[in-house]
């Protein structure tokens, strides 16, 4: 299989990149293993032959991966052959973007690790697993998106897709790559820009031996060098500040990015060099508003749930990922909640290339918090997720879970959430932190509500009496308290409207409207009511596009707009009363 015919083809972690890999997406063995017997019959034998074919990284839900089977599997088996490149002489590491969701891999036939959670990237180290000429490569993944023990996001629990559930995803659904490295290597790397200092601070860290190697990290901005420190490593990690000559401020719609390149050298060994990117800016609550860079920045959001028609979790091109945040711009949205998913690290690339706000939350629905059983399933993956993405300057927020609602009756355990608020405020203490988005509030340092009233005057009534100090709406006062946080409509419209799918599985919010003309009238009603509002700090409008049978989005499905969008941006884009 060439390039030019390869599935998502492109390097799939922008943020660390280096020069020697090989993609192993394409055409694999694949097979359905219902009885989760596959170990039993020697699956991940070297020898063993796999019934069917899939093309990874599309998941056997989705047309593209050329299965399409949509019934629940609770086991999926891969298998490939791959060759390492006779010149590779360094550590051979095997990488997946994300597998759903408990995974084992064997290369072959012996069992070079496991991982648990379906969004998160994990690798292992085969470098005394492989051989000169062919190895195999083999993965089990297991799943049940039922059993209350794992993050489903919006995968539907039954049989069908139905309301704002929808087409599950099983196995492999990110990029499948072999990377080659140094003996001594730079696995990971924090970084945390300091514009007021003119300056970036970096936590490196390091795999091996590298005691005595020189770390070099060395920033351009448009091609020109403007800035370089090194330090010299004495144990597992590396911290130093990078001077810069030149300030340029990462805003949204202006996406002023650092080249990064870092360079570990050690006397008579080989470097290890990786390329990446950073952006300077700030994000800070200030009373009622959020600021960047010191700017009050209304947040013109709209929900994206981060699903394709043919590719389901997986983008069919990566320009497919760019065309979503254009779309979005194209309708005056500055940003996005990316919505029970964690998005795959290239979506993230676009936004900030493009400047676009992200939120980055967990796919928590599915997953029983109501005992602390919930964290342990829960918590380690956030944190993995945390990890992978906080350097981008897209990201302004974290957002864990979505509306914590009642199991069969029995409430949230509220220190399932306490507890991983106070984490992630711990991991990340620069960006904001809302710990449950709608309900139900239990420490949080932004208070938002969904609101889906389809009236644009009684939704401006309810928030009539905050303008002059008065009560504060509360969507559900008797579980969660309002403690004088900045506030936030995180969900809201939602309208109904897709004349081309009108069948009685089609969802939305409220009633539908009887015209496009009507359907705008709402729209704007709703949307200035926030924008007018002095104490509102943004609004995030449901949903960009269609997905399946909720028809309540900006565009269709397949990414179609539903109506002029120079109408919408209109009406997004004028002055919000909270901005400077």
């Amino acid at each position: 299989m060439t390039e030019l015919t390869l599935p998502r083809p492109e390097y799939p972690r922008p943020q660390w990149v280096r020069p020697d890999w090989i993609n192993l997406n394409g055409s694999w063995q694949f097979e359905i293993d219902h009885g989760r017997s596959g170990k039993e019959r020697g699956f991940h034998e070297r020898g063993h032959e796999l019934s069917g074919t899939i093309t990874v990284p599309f998941c056997p839900e989705s047309k593209l991966s050329g299965v399409e089977y949509k019934d629940f599997m609770a086991a999926v088996w891969y298998r490939r052959e791959f060759e390492v490149p006779k010149e590779w002489n360094g550590r051979i590491l095997l990488h997946f973007g994300a597998v759903d969701y408990e995974t084992e891999v064997w290369v072959n036939g012996v069992s070079v690790g496991t991982h648990r959670g379906g969004y998160t990237p994990f690798s292992f180290d085969i470098t005394s697993h492989v051989k000169p000429g062919e190895n195999i490569v083999t993965v089990s993944a297991e799943d049940d998106v039922r059993s209350g023990r794992q993050p489903r996001g919006k995968q539907s629990g039954r049989f069908h897709s139905h309301g704002c559930d929808y087409t599950r995803t099983t196995g492999i659904w990110q990029t499948v790559w072999l990377e080659q490295v140094p003996q001594a290597y730079m696995t990971d790397m924090k970084l945390v820009g300091d514009p007021d200092n003119g300056c970036a601070h970096l936590e490196i860290k390091i795999n091996g031996n590298a005691s005595g190697h020189k770390l070099t990290a060395s920033a351009l901005y448009e091609g020109n060098a403007v800035g370089n420190a090194s330090a010299v490593v004495s144990g597992p990690s590396v911290n130093l500040t990078l001077p810069l000559s030149e300030v340029h401020l990462w805003e949204p719609g202006q996406a002023r990015l650092y080249d990064l390149e870092l360079s570990l050298q050690g006397d008579g060994q080989a470097s290890d060099t990786v390329q990446s990117y950073f952006g300077l800016r700030t994000v800070m609550l200030d009373g009622m508003a959020f600021r960047i860079n010191g700017k009050s920045v209304f947040q013109r959001l709209v929900l994206d749930q981060g699903f394709y028609p043919d590719g389901v979790y997986t983008a069919p091109s990566d320009e497919d990922l760019r065309k979503d945040i254009e779309i979005s711009m194209g309708l005056g949205f500055n940003g996005a909640r990316l919505h029970e998913k964690i998005f795959e690290p290239r979506f993230l690339y676009w936004a900030d290339r493009l400047g676009y706000l992200v939120w980055g939350e967990h796919a928590n629905w599915g997953l029983d918090i109501t005992t602390s059983e919930g964290l342990s399933h829960f918590l380690p993956e956030w944190l993995e997720g945390m990890e992978r993405d906080f350097n981008h300057p897209a990201l302004i927020g974290w957002c864990p879970f979505n509306e914590t609602w009642d199991q069969d009756g029995t409430k949230q355990n509220n220190d399932v959430l306490r507890i991983v608020y106070e984490v992630t405020k711990k991991m990340d203490p620069t960006r904001p932190v809302i710990d449950t988005s709608g309900n139900f509030h239990v420490v949080t340092d932004i208070f938002d509500i969904h609101d889906y009233d389809q009236n644009p005057e009684t939704f401006k009534q309810r928030y009539e009496p905050m303008k002059n100090g008065g009560e504060v709406y509360n969507s559900f006062p008797n579980r969660q308290q309002y403690g004088g946080q900045p506030y936030f409509i995180s969900e809201y419209g939602g309208i109904w409207w897709n004349p081309d799918q009108k069948d009685e599985k089609s969802w939305g919010y409220g009633d539908r409207p009887t015209s496009e003309e009507a359907f705008l009238e709402r729209y704007a009603g709703l949307t200035n009511v926030l924008l007018d509002h002095p104490m509102m700090f943004g609004f995030c409008y449901t949903q960009l596009y269609d997905v399946e049978q909720e028809v309540n989005g900006l565009y269709t499905y397949d990414r179609r707009s539903k109506f002029d969008p120079e109408v919408i941006r209109r009406i997004n884009a004028r002055k919000a009363a909270i901005e400077d």
